[in-house]
């Protein structure tokens, strides 16, 4: 898999797919994902445009993360590595944690993100605490926390190849980026800096998430300037892998008129 070293130091996985002189998209994962969770999204996208998945510190293919990596932290390597790469604007898409990254990342330069898609993701968890307390004490097994979680991150009947995908790359997953991810996701409140967003904003949510239910989408929605809420039937957690064509859909017409318009 392609590797980029950045300027601070830390050399990043990434899957790179796709040219056109429309804006490129970046996508970012979850905290029990890596990159390779965006393949359907990468393939639909790259017939027009330029798009790019990336790995967080610690995760997939990038280097391990240095002590106290923070959600500011992963952001800025995200932007780092777009730098190196030639990408200086992008449509942010994240889910999940991504979405948390994704946030901050606008937090931190709202100049190089043309818009954001946040996916089954919040600016604050109510019960973030607790699932953190509970992700912690099970990180020693991921494969083991991947198999009692599927069900519940996964809407219901799962198709089996989804769920084999979901189990397999939770499971590779070295533990301490999990427990440091688990952290910058669970423990986020980042309501004021979902207040300050100024860029066309898509929040799209699984109609049967139980992990980050739709009243947090629209939650942040009603945070969030302008933006425009979507739920997605028959999808939870995981939307883009269990509805992709639904996904694709409706982030294709939103970044598309974002482009028109600028």
């Amino acid at each position: 898999m392609p590797r980029v070293k950045t300027a601070n130091g830390l050399t990043v996985g990434y899957l790179d797919s796709g040219v056109g002189d429309s804006t490129p998209i970046v996508f970012l994962h979850g905290v029990g994902s890596d990159k390779s969770v965006w393949e359907p999204q990468l393939m639909h996208f790259a017939k027009d445009r330029r798009s790019v998945a990336f790995d967080y510190p610690g995760y997939g293919d990038s280097d391990t993360a240095p002590e106290g990596t923070s959600r500011d932290d992963y952001a800025n390597t995200v932007f780092a590595a777009m730098s190196e790469l030639g990408v200086r604007s992008a449509h942010i898409c994240g889910l999940s944690l991504g979405g948390v990254v994704a946030i901050a990342m606008h937090a931190l330069w709202p100049k190089r993100v043309k818009s954001l898609i946040l996916a089954d993701t919040f600016a604050d968890h109510p019960e973030g605490r607790a699932i953190y307390d509970r992700s912690i004490a099970a990180s020693g097994d991921l494969r083991g926390m991947a198999e009692a979680r599927v069900d519940v991150l996964l809407a219901q009947p799962a198709a089996p190849a989804v769920r084999r995908e979901v189990v397999e790359t939770m499971a590779r997953i070295d533990p301490d980026a999990y427990r440091t991810g688990a952290a910058a996701v669970w423990l986020a409140d980042q309501r004021e800096r979902a207040m300050a967003i100024r860029v066309p904003t898509l929040i799209l949510c699984g109609a049967e998430d139980r992990v980050t239910p739709p009243a947090l989408s629209t939650v942040l929605n009603k945070l969030i300037p302008g933006s425009q809420y979507e739920t997605i039937p028959n999808a939870g957690h995981l939307l883009n892998l269990e509805r992709p064509n639904e996904f694709n859909t409706l982030v294709g017409a939103f970044i598309r008129g974002v482009d028109s318009r600028t």
